[in-house]
């Protein structure tokens, strides 16, 4: 067998493992990926709890159009959406619950808030977003259907 020589063996071991410069180049490739991905994945798990929501509130509109055909007009403020749920004294022909689950929290853990009459004359469900405050944008945004 052919000896290798002292700057032989130095090669084969050399070749066997990675350098701590190829080890840093690679974690700065997989950072700089994880700070252009990351962001955008943040984005889209966002951006679903605001779908989210809008599907919610249009369960919501449907339920309060089914109270509106059995009592003949829809809840007032001070019933609220409860009235889905639980009827209230004054809506004769209530043939509910109107819910199956109960009142489900917005996809921030918040009620659904209800006004009537709404923007366009009708009662209007909507969310204030993940900030809980009117206006704001993106996540923050209110939520109406």
């Amino acid at each position: 067998m052919k000896s290798l020589g002292r700057f032989g063996a130095a090669r084969v071991r050399r070749s066997s493992g990675f350098t701590l410069i190829e080890l840093l180049v690679v974690l700065v490739i997989l950072t700089l990926l994880a700070g252009l991905v990351g962001p955008k994945v943040l984005d889209q798990l966002g951006g679903a709890k605001s779908k989210t929501a809008r599907v919610q509130i249009a369960e919501l509109e449907q339920s309060l159009d089914l109270f509106k055909l059995d009592v003949g007009r829809y809840p007032t403020d001070a019933e609220g959406l409860r009235a889905l749920a639980e009827r209230p004294g004054t809506a004769q022909g209530w043939n509910g619950p109107y819910v199956k689950k109960g009142l489900p929290p917005d996809p921030w853990g918040a009620a659904y808030l209800y006004k009537n009459p709404g923007r366009n004359g009708g009662p209007d469900v909507f969310t204030l977003g993940a900030d809980g405050k009117p206006g704001g944008d993106g996540e923050n945004s209110d939520v109406y259907n």
